[in-house]
């Protein structure tokens, strides 16, 4: 990368994934409050922090503008689903001790997000490709045995990321401006719940320590910060270089569920990572200067 704009967008790019990869870390200083309200809180205060960083930038009424199209506003609402939804999985998983399940999931997504092309939108795969698709399958299938039943966990987060990263290629907003909208169409509910415990005594925002209240509100900086740093990273690079970066947070994830909260990892369990990061290394260097689509930014 002899441009400079290509050095600092690669710059942009390991800040977003690092960030994004050492999420869990700050998730897990939640982890007394249960995953619905911390979600809740993500939402409103994501809406709050995208809302004023629109406004600084002077696209606010731009946005809002464009939210008068009946078509976008509907197709926001489904990739507002998926990503609330996959907020809350993440959560879930972290908080409850399955961050190898959490990492697995974000691993296996571009591969599902590749089997959404291929049927929905009628993209090819090569046949290298084809076989890996086909590793990472084994490596599910070898979980699925020795756990007794699928990684469901890891494949629903897989599934919610490929359908809201499909949703965000063909939709029309870019990645701030969809934040904001997503996040203030699950504004009410959020805010509802939020409600409905504070008044009954059971919230965690008011009635439980300051300092959890000060992480709540600060889970909207953490969600928009690395997304700001994507957005800068997709402007100055090219996407299928910043698309092999995507792997940075679920490894990431991946050795702290491993080295610093002690999940359970066997042979088994390596066996089946190591098909599927084979699987993950022949799809990416198969698809390198012909990579379709875009990566996604919505880990965690």
């Amino acid at each position: 990368m002899s441009d400079p704009s290509a050095r600092r967008g690669l710059s942009y790019g390991l800040l977003a994934y690092l960030l994004w990869g050492f999420l869990p870390l700050f998730w897990k200083l939640l982890e007394s409050v249960p995953a619905l309200e911390i979600i809740c809180h993500r939402i409103v205060w994501s809406m709050a922090f995208t809302g004023i960083l629109l406004g600084l930038r002077g696209g606010l009424g731009r946005t809002l503008e464009q939210c008068r199209q009946p078509g976008l506003l509907l197709a926001t609402a489904w990739t507002a689903l998926l990503l609330g939804g996959n907020w809350l999985l993440f959560i879930y998983a972290v908080n409850s001790g399955h961050v190898l399940q959490a990492s697995l999931g974000y691993f296996i997504g571009p591969l599902v997000s590749a089997a959404l092309g291929v049927f929905l939108l009628k993209e090819r795969l090569s046949a290298a490709q084809t076989a890996s698709f086909a590793l990472a399958g084994a490596g599910v299938v070898l979980l699925a045995v020795a756990g007794g039943k699928p990684p469901w966990l890891a494949l629903a987060l897989a599934i919610t990321f490929a359908w809201y990263g499909l949703g965000r290629k063909v939709g029309r907003l870019g990645s701030l401006e969809g934040l904001f909208v997503e996040s203030a169409l699950l504004v009410p509910p959020a805010v509802a719940w939020i409600l409905w415990l504070e008044v009954r005594g059971l919230g965690a925002f008011l009635q439980g320590p300051s300092e959890i209240s000060w992480l709540l509100v600060a889970g909207g900086v953490v969600t928009s910060t690395p997304l700001l740093f994507f957005a800068a990273a997709a402007r100055r690079m090219p996407l299928n270089t910043l698309g092999l970066l995507q792997y940075l947070a679920p490894s990431l994830q991946f050795l702290m569920g491993v080295f610093l909260f002690h999940e359970p990892f066997g042979r088994v369990q390596a066996g089946a990572f190591a098909l599927i990061w084979v699987g993950l290394a022949l799809y990416s260097v198969a698809g390198l200067g012909h990579r379709s689509g875009q990566p996604s930014a919505s880990s965690g």
